[in-house]
């Protein structure tokens, strides 16, 4: 017999749909953003340039720890929305137990090397002698975290599945609140430096994760934990439908250490002594400008996931259709936002993150907003496409996309706009944008011919029996 989550999945009308599930999820991801949003207000604002810079150099790190628990959390979505589909809870039950563990013991082994490898992998990541020491304590506080912490990105996608939409949403919410919290407390209060930071985001992370786990460990939602069987087919589907995410995230970091190499290069050559440091710290105030829209794109597109496996695994390629279709519009009207509101308003974001006494800071943030915003107009169809793709188990073309978007597009453009100076660094971020629409466009082609053969398919099965 289904569930209700069944039910819904397999009945509802397609918009009634996304408006209950897509919509919670677009809030859930904001208010996921928000803490780092929140914390980049806190860093420019109170301790300014020098530790924006250093908390960017150190930042990819942090979150290639959490694409590892991205990488399994989404990997295992897809299997596991699939075999509910097909009405093989044990299976779906088994790989989600099995993910949990998976989660734990990586987050454990990357903490460590987080923590004892701080030093050299901060200079690696372009920090100078100024900006060292704050990048280590930083990346330090975040890795005692980060085996609880990693775990809070995975629960999200669990709970998604198992019908728990409203709950996400208010556990990220409430996570964004207990984050604004403990930063005022740490950095107001007790006058903490980038650690206090740190220390905020973790431990809101860590609560958030503990909550998020009580309908599992109650066993009152859809997933159930299980004695867990592990086996080589498991492990190897959960990271190859994991790994279009892992490596958009993976390359995505690489690529903002080769940014952050370029700009304290450009940097220091166009705008002079500690120019290099003041380049570094506009693309931190990119990354986070980003944070206020990209999370509701990938919320959309993270929250219909589970529907469109499950209709995948059912074969009902006709509401995958058009619960994607849905998918797209959503997604369309964000990126028209979103670009709107950048647009239109580069200084007021600018100001948010960068001492009103930053004149300079201020005034090439601005500039570098009002270029960055286009990559909203073609950064939906991307996303959006790359989560259809993970949905529904063809993790090689959400990959091409993933690496293509993440690494390969802004190497070959950072090479190419290099005689441009800064506003080439600003616009490389619409260029790869735009190309990964076309590369979007181009496997969606192919995947709506191999969907009309596979409904040809059950057209004539049912003609012959």
């Amino acid at each position: 017999m289904k569930t209700k989550t069944e039910q819904m999945y397999a009945t509802m009308n397609p918009w009634r749909l996304f408006f209950i599930v897509a919509m919670p999820g677009m809030v859930s991801m904001f208010a996921m953003s928000i803490y780092s949003v929140v914390e980049g207000i806190f860093i420019g604002q109170i301790l300014g340039e020098g530790a924006f810079a250093a908390v960017n150099i150190a930042m990819p790190l942090v979150m290639i720890n959490f694409s590892l628990a991205d990488l399994i959390g989404v990997g295992a979505s897809a299997p596991i929305s699939i075999a509910l589909g097909e009405n093989d809870r044990k299976t779906a039950n088994n790989v989600f137990s099995c993910s949990v563990i998976m989660i734990f013991i990586v987050s454990i082994f990357m903490g460590s090397v987080m923590f004892f490898a701080a030093e050299p992998l901060s200079r690696l990541m372009g920090a100078d002698s100024v900006l060292l020491d704050t990048s280590v304590r930083y990346l330090r506080t975040a890795a005692l975290c980060s085996p609880l912490a990693a775990i809070f990105f995975a629960m999200d996608n669990y709970l998604r599945i198992s019908g728990f939409v409203k709950t996400s949403m208010v556990i990220n919410i409430g996570c964004n609140l207990l984050t604004l919290a403990l930063l005022t407390f740490f950095l107001l209060v007790c006058d903490m430096d980038v650690v206090g930071s740190a220390l905020a985001t973790s431990i809101s992370m860590c609560a958030c994760a503990v909550v998020a786990m009580i309908p599992f460990v109650m066993k009152k939602a859809l997933l159930k934990f299980v004695k867990p069987e592990f086996s080589f087919s498991i492990i190897k589907r959960i990271a190859a439908c994991g790994s279009p995410v892992f490596l958009n995230n993976v390359s995505g970091r690489i690529t903002s250490i080769l940014m952050n190499i370029s700009l304290m290069t450009l940097g220091a050559k166009i705008l002079g002594e500690g120019g290099g440091q003041t380049a570094v710290a506009v693309y931190a105030v990119l990354m986070y400008s980003s944070d206020l829209c990209w999370p509701l794109l990938y919320g959309i597109s993270d929250s219909l996931s589970p529907a469109l496996g499950y209709n995948w695994g059912a074969k009902n390629y006709r509401r995958v259709k058009r619960i994607v279709r849905c998918g797209y519009i959503g997604t369309a009207i964000v990126g028209l936002v979103s670009t709107s509101i950048l647009f239109f308003f580069p200084d007021m974001i600018a100001s948010w993150f960068v001492k009103a006494e930053d004149v300079r800071l201020l005034e090439i943030s601005t500039h570098a907003i009002r270029i960055f915003c286009f990559a909203y107009l073609f950064r939906w169809v991307g996303v959006s496409t790359q989560g259809y793709f993970t949905a529904i188990g063809k993790p090689l073309d959400a990959t091409i996309i993933s690496i293509g978007t993440a690494f390969v597009f802004p190497v070959v453009l950072m090479g190419a706009l290099w005689r441009f100076g800064l506003d080439g660094i600003w616009f490389n971020f619409v260029g790869v944008t735009a190309l990964a629409a076309m590369l979007s466009a181009i496997l969606l082609i192919r995947l709506t011919k191999e969907i009309r053969q596979k409904e040809s398919d059950i057209e004539n099965n049912i003609t012959e029996v």
